[in-house]
């Protein structure tokens, strides 16, 4: 793997603070934002609908820590964003539609933006509620996927501006382990062959992110497939963007079986950070939650590279093994993590659990252990 120093210049102006949501599009915003409160651990945080007057699209938002994800749904069967929505759910099944940004100074990214040749999808637009008032715009980024930035401008309000407290809290949420994800660590791209480097220009040109790290097939490969990934972030690394793209093997890479199910480029997973990952998995297999399965010989061999390692994992190995938990290092320190199986029927968009202690790699040392494990399931859909 490489990592890169250089940031490059700082923004003259403008700054990119967070991750402030991720929007799906789905087909029943209720019932899937009901999956992800149930099975890994949100609460219902905001509503916006037919109650709240919105007639064309139904917005149920959930919360867990700081990691937001806003799932919608058209309500009406025919108009333009009727439509529009249709096509995509139609394409691409449930997906990742926007990743959101809180900025600051959001007129200042957006011409630096134009400047450079990002197509800008929404110019700078205002909303406002008896809460305050919030700015956003909107720019075009790999495939159908969009980056909305937003800037809250002191807005003191429920998520954002017309949106409202749920219509119900579910009784049975009480009754289930807390998961205790804290944020969102990181959101991975996939790109069909040959089209990594182009996305990963797009951000370092247009966003003035920079290149945080890297690996290429020659690290990344097992006996079937292989894949390209880069990093980019920005100026302050808070925001994490991988960028995968398949590599020529004997069959199909998962990288490959993302993009011809979704349609195109988009969101694979989103890594949620965790500081203790060993309880947040037992509840999550507790709700029901299903992970890929590491074989043992994995955990055989960690055993004897730690040996010779100057890093000491304090959490029990024999726990790690029995949750199926992966372990990457370095000689500064290491991290723990654990992917789920696909959270819709189409193989494409997955979680990922994941622990930092003092490493900020994405897992390079367990690629090759997690590719076998997706391509156990792949065999199993026979897209291997």
């Amino acid at each position: 793997m490489t990592t890169y120093e250089n940031k490059g210049p700082k923004p003259d102006a403008g700054r990119f603070v967070a991750f402030h949501h991720v929007s799906f599009w789905v087909g029943n915003a209720l019932q899937a934002s009901t999956f992800y409160c149930v099975r890994m651990g949100f609460q219902p945080y905001a509503y916006r609908g037919l109650q709240t007057g919105s007639r064309e699209v139904c917005t149920h938002v959930v919360r867990q820590g700081k990691a937001i994800f806003a799932f919608h749904s058209p309500l009406n069967p025919s108009g333009a964003v009727s439509e529009e929505m249709g096509r995509h759910l139609q394409v691409h099944g449930d997906g990742v539609k926007d990743i959101a940004f809180e900025v600051e100074n959001l007129a200042a990214i957006v011409e630096k933006a134009k400047e450079r040749g990002a197509k800008v999808l929404k110019e700078p637009w205002e909303e406002e509620d008896e809460t305050g008032a919030v700015l956003y715009a909107q720019v075009s980024t790999y495939g159908e996927t969009v980056h909305t930035f937003i800037e809250r401008k002191g807005f003191s309000g429920l998520f954002l501006p017309g949106y409202k407290q749920p219509l119900y809290q579910d009784p049975l949420l009480k009754t289930l382990p807390a998961s205790n994800i804290e944020c969102i660590d990181h959101i991975v791209g996939n790109q069909p062959d040959l089209e990594m480097d182009n996305v990963v220009d797009w951000y370092v040109q247009n966003l003035m992110f920079h290149r945080f790290w890297s690996v290429d097939d020659s690290q990344i490969h097992t006996s079937y497939s292989a894949l390209r990934s880069v990093v980019v972030t920005n100026f302050e690394e808070t925001i994490k963007l991988p960028i995968n793209e398949p590599a020529s093997g004997k069959r199909k890479s998962q990288i490959q079986e993302y993009v011809d199910y979704y349609g195109t480029a988009g969101v694979q997973h989103i890594a949620l950070h965790t500081s203790d990952i060993i309880n947040a998995i037992i509840a999550l297999k507790e709700r029901g939650m299903q992970f890929l399965t590491i074989p043992n010989t994995y955990y055989t061999n960690l055993r004897e590279r730690l040996k010779s390692s100057k890093v000491q994992v304090t959490e029990s190995l024999d726990v790690l093994q029995k949750l199926h938990i992966l372990v990457d290092y370095d000689d500064n320190g290491y991290l723990l993590q654990i992917f789920t199986k696909p959270v819709q029927d189409r193989p494409t968009v997955f979680l990922e659990v994941i622990q930092r202690k003092n490493h900020q790699g994405f897992g390079a040392g367990n690629f090759k252990s997690l590719f076998e494990a997706i391509e156990q399931d792949q065999a199993e859909r026979g897209n291997l």
